[in-house]
């Protein structure tokens, strides 16, 4: 299988041109913005660092030896990728224990900026989100319709697709997952599992996304759809006459689309966009049932994605992007909207 996200239309036209992204580290610069400052007190050590090289995992490992600590006591807030220069901060349980020398870990690929006690665990997702900086050499592309497309983002976002990385290499975490259906893997680890069970659902999510940018609505509401609003989990659904929302043209609220598993809590739409979100994913009922099988619960994701603080310069071929995305998000998201790469190496929030 190929990369699944490769032939996905484009919001704003396609790339305004050509160029090469991380063909070093430094040229993707990561900064994890949690949103909160260290209580000071309490039985997690909460460790910043920088680290290059290395993804998340084997970050969580280090630490983990050098603490002398189960892989279970140290946990992060999101998964980072190897390819990169990323600022993190992982917390480790050390209830009634002293902190431990973190020295070892300064060997060129990691270096401590802080550590400090917090009162609670670093739980998966609890981060505001990410900012980056982002270098692309040898660019070829004329200046203004780049400068035309960044102002179109900067305004109205792009589509909030799930970027390669959550697919594996040529899309092998969806193979991964159809076999999982099948029954043909057994003794799998659940964080494997989840992956893979990841992977799947933000196929089916990308497949309706696709289907919204095809139409162009994937920024605007359709009758019926569920809409949430910009960093929150709260979900709403307006009447289908209802009058446009000026939040929604503001980019304080969102149309969602689906992260499929069984009925609960979530809201579902109606009306228009139930009927879409039907006739995308009716060809896909295999993996809807093994999604439900798999004991998911449904849930929502907005459809767009807003770009905060984006600034960009080009001197000569090299082209300099920063931005902010909210946690859960990928720069690639971004970055597909503005250049076409040899290929695009993936990073989430």
């Amino acid at each position: 299988m190929s990369d699944p996200t490769l032939d996905l239309p484009f919001a704003w036209g396609g790339p305004a041109g050509a160029g090469v992204i991380r063909s070093v580290p430094e040229d993707f610069e990561v900064v994890e913005e949690l949103g909160f400052e260290p209580s000071g007190t309490g039985e997690h050590l909460l460790v910043t660092l920088v680290k290059r090289e290395l993804n998340t995992a084997e970050v969580a490992r280090q630490l983990a030896r050098v603490a002398g600590l189960r892989p279970r006591d140290v946990s992060f807030a999101g998964l980072k990728d190897r390819m990169a220069v990323t600022t993190q901060t992982f917390s480790l349980h050390l209830p009634g224990r002293p902190d431990p020398d973190l020295g070892e870990l300064e060997d060129g690929k990691i270096r401590v900026l802080a550590a400090a006690r917090h009162h609670r665990k670093l739980r998966r997702g609890a981060l505001r989100g990410n900012r980056f900086r982002l270098r692309v050499r040898h660019f070829r592309g004329d200046g203004q319709p780049l400068g035309q497309r960044l102002e179109a983002i900067a305004a109205g976002g792009v589509p909030n697709y799930f970027g390669a990385q959550r697919f594996g290499r040529e899309g092998n975490n969806l193979q991964r997952a159809e076999a999982l259906f099948k029954g043909e893997l057994r003794r799998v680890k659940r964080e494997q599992r989840g992956i893979w069970l990841s992977a799947a659902r933000s196929w089916l999510f990308n497949a309706v996304l696709a289907e919204r940018v095809r139409a162009g609505n994937w920024n605007r509401r359709v009758p019926g759809d569920v809409l949430q609003p910009e960093g929150s989990r709260a979900q709403f659904r307006e009447a289908e006459e209802a009058a446009p929302d000026p939040r929604l043209e503001a980019g304080e609220v969102h149309p969602t689309g689906p992260l499929w598993g069984r009925a609960g809590r979530s809201l579902e739409p109606e009306g228009e966009a139930a009927a879409l979100e039907a006739c995308v994913l009716e060809p896909l009922d295999f993996w809807k049932q093994g999604l439900e099988r798999a004991g998911l619960e449904m849930d929502r994701r907005p459809l767009r994605l807003c770009v905060h603080d984006l600034e960009w310069s080009l001197q000569g071929d090299e082209l300099v992007l920063g931005f902010r995305l909210g946690k859960g998000s990928y720069a690639t998201s971004v970055l597909r909207e503005l250049v076409q790469p040899p290929h695009l190496r993936d990073s989430s929030t």
